[in-house]
């Protein structure tokens, strides 16, 4: 930020108005405080335009998702599980996550978990379920097992392991994360990636630690703790 002494250097040196008489004592002794005053204003409101820029930009750049919200993960592992996962614009990709520093879960991997990272822009899964081995019991939750299926738009979730039966509509495979364009997510510049138009997944699971959405319905949803997980 700049000092006084730089504001007051600026107002000085600020060409002669060539109708004024003595340049120095004019702008002394009428509009010198108030020269300043703008100069300061002006300064601040240059300061002040990169920051808003920035901010604009996120803002913008999360709506589009370009960029994904990042939180530190707790570092614990959960299992998902559904009979079928139907998506429509998937991409997947390789991402590191973060704990919280001091995290008592980091153990020797330095706070970081890879994992690979899967973008639906719309899903609907049957027969949700999800669960948190807590030592000795599990938080489980499920949802969809009527005639409602649970529903996601823009999925994203963060797996160390995925298995299940697949099938993928004009699928690309080797693209660069930053260039994919099925989802709206793009991944680091440099990483291997593949996306396609739709994806089935039959008999799905997956050990992930961290989920996000924009939107997720979970018709007839139970929470409840448990002696087995999903």
């Amino acid at each position: 930020m700049a000092s006084s002494s730089d504001v007051t250097s600026s107002a000085d040196n600020f060409p002669e108005n060539p109708e004024s008489g003595s340049g120095s004592e004019a702008s002394d002794t009428s509009d010198g405080p108030a020269r300043r005053g703008r100069v300061r204003a002006r300064r601040a409101a240059v300061m002040a335009v990169p920051a808003t820029l920035v901010a604009g930009a996120l803002a913008v750049l999360t709506a589009e998702g370009a960029l994904g919200v990042q939180f530190a993960i707790s570092g614990m592992p959960f299992t998902v599980t559904a009979t079928e996962l139907n998506g429509t614009g998937f991409e997947q990709f390789g991402g590191l996550d973060n704990m919280a520093p001091g995290s008592p879960n980091a153990g020797d991997t330095g706070g970081q978990v890879l994992v690979v990272t899967s973008a639906i822009k719309s899903a609907t899964l049957t027969k949700l379920c999800q669960s948190v081995d807590l030592g000795g019991t599990n938080l489980l939750i499920t949802a969809g097992s009527g005639s409602e299926k649970v529903t996601a738009s823009d999925l994203t979730t963060d797996s160390t392991e995925l298995s299940g039966d697949a099938a993928f509509t004009n699928i690309e495979i080797g693209n660069d994360a930053s260039t994919l364009t099925k989802a709206g997510v793009k991944g680091p510049i440099g990483v291997f990636s593949q996306q396609a138009d739709t994806v089935r997944i039959a008999n799905l699971r997956q050990t992930n630690y961290a989920t996000t959405a924009g939107v997720f319905r979970l018709p007839g949803l139970k929470l409840r703790f448990s002696g087995t997980g999903c």
